[in-house]
Order: structure tokens, then C-alpha cells, then sequence
């Protein structure tokens, strides 16, 4: 698969996350009657990956988020030569996905984007219950963290094969559920970055933090995983002298 198709791919998962997560939470979520809530848009954004993996993984490995790429790649399990590619693409994907929103949005008389907050990532006043900078950045390092670590595992070759978009979709909504209250939740750079540009200077001001946390939790992710699941190699002793090798030990050592 060449580099433009497997960035293609990540552009078009990356519009369906920030459209459909992002868009749950602006067209879905204010209408009272609908009862969407939180829980609502939490689904929402795990069911997005969820669906985009299984339709993409085979042809980019779905990332669909810049810390996703980093820690990948940190940990070995990615080309770094492609993190800017599949970054690019990705952000790309997430400015269309809320413009698209935005076109939709401001089709209801009223509209504000600036007002509305545009599901845009926050802390302080702008945080959906008011957490400071200090929480906003804990939660995000710990929630990508836990988030990169599901992905490691679930898409590690010793792992149940067919499974992982399930996974990782459910992971998604966990750390949402938990997240939202917080800071709407990033966990993921692009979707950050698309509805910041459309809800104004105090998004835009607060956009470092978004970037910064999920790839400082992803780096440590990275890290972690590779610690606690990399196997040493086997010892087989041979008299008085310890080999090592990469051939199984018998039954018993």
C-alpha cells in the first residue's frame, strides 16, 4: 500500500471520528429530548474508531490521532518516516470533519460557534465543570496513557486476532466517560486542533495543552507496554554453562 493511500485512509477515519464524536456532542447532545448526554457522546466517539477500524485498519493501521502515531512509533511498532505523513493527513481530516459541522451547525438560526464552545477542548472556564489547568493536563497524560496502553495490547501479535477495534472502540468511550467532564476529552491532538479553529482565540489559546498531554501519555505508554511485555529470551542450561537462545526451553525448566 503506498504512503498516499494509507495517509488517504487516516484523513477519512479521522473526519468520521471528529464528525462523528465531535458532532454527537454539538448537534446531538443540546437537544433535551434526545437524552444523549455525556454518556451519549462518549459512545459516540468509541463507535467512530470502532467502525473506522475494522474499515481501514487492513490499509493504514487506523490511528486516527497524532499521539496514537507517535506512541506507535516510539514503541517500535510504527515507520517514523511515516509519523508526518499520517500527522498531516490526519489533521487534514479533523479541520474538514468541523467545517463540515460548522456548514451544518450554523443552518439553525442562532448558531454561535464562539458561544457554543464548539466541542472544543477546554480547562478553566471553558471546562465543562470548571477543572484548572493542573487536572486538565493530569487527565489527558492518564487517559491517553490508558488508552495507548489498550491499543498496544489489543493489536500486539500474541494477542486474540479480530478483536482489536472492539477494544480499542470500548477503550475509547471508557476514557470519555471518565474525560468529558474535564476538559470535553482530546486524548487525540487532530480532534482537538478541527473544532478549535472554528470556536475561537480562547481554543486556539488553549490548544498546546492538547497537544502536549496525549503525546507525553502516549510516549509513556510506549514505554510502559514495552517494559512489561517484551519476553526475554529463554535460558537453556547446558551442564555448567547457561546458554541463551531464542529456542523454547524443554517441559520443566
Amino acid at each position: 500500500m503506498t504512503t498516499g493511500k494509507k495517509a488517504a485512509a487516516e484523513g477519512l477515519g479521522t473526519f468520521w471520528l471528529v464528525f462523528g464524536g465531535c458532532g454527537s456532542a454539538i448537534l446531538a447532545a443540546a437537544v433535551p429530548d434526545l437524552g444523549i448526554g455525556f454518556a451519549g457522546v462518549a459512545l459516540a466517539f468509541g463507535l467512530t474508531v470502532l467502525t473506522m477500524a475494522y474499515a481501514l485498519s487492513h490499509i493504514s493501521g487506523a490511528h486516527f490521532n497524532p499521539a496514537v502515531t507517535i506512541g506507535l512509533a516510539a514503541a517500535g511498532r510504527f515507520p517514523k518516516a511515516l509519523i508526518l505523513p499520517y500527522i498531516a493527513a490526519q489533521l487534514v481530516g479533523a479541520i474538514a470533519a468541523a467545517a463540515v459541522l460548522y456548514l451544518i451547525a450554523t443552518g439553525k438560526a442562532g448558531f454561535d460557534a464562539h458561544a457554543s464552545g464548539f466541542a472544543a477542548n477546554g480547562y478553566g472556564e471553558h471546562s465543562p465543570q470548571g477543572y484548572g489547568l493542573a487536572a486538565a493536563l493530569i487527565a489527558e497524560v492518564v487517559l491517553t496513557f490508558g488508552f495507548l496502553m489498550v491499543i498496544l495490547g489489543a493489536t500486539d501479535s500474541r494477542a486474540p486476532a479480530g478483536f482489536a477495534p472492539i477494544a480499542i472502540g470500548l477503550a475509547l468511550t471508557l476514557v470519555h466517560l471518565v474525560g468529558i467532564p474535564v476538559t470535553n476529552l482530546s486524548v487525540n491532538p487532530a480532534r482537538s486542533t478541527g473544532p478549535a479553529l472554528f470556536a475561537g482565540t480562547w481554543a486556539i489559546a488553549q490548544l498546546w495543552a492538547f497537544w502536549l498531554a496525549p503525546i507525553a501519555g502516549a510516549l509513556i505508554a510506549s514505554v510502559t507496554y514495552n517494559a512489561i511485555a517484551t519476553e526475554r529470551e529463554p535460558r537453556v542450561l547446558r551442564g555448567t554453562r547457561e546458554v541463551t537462545g531464542r529456542t523454547a526451553p524443554s517441559p520443566g525448566y
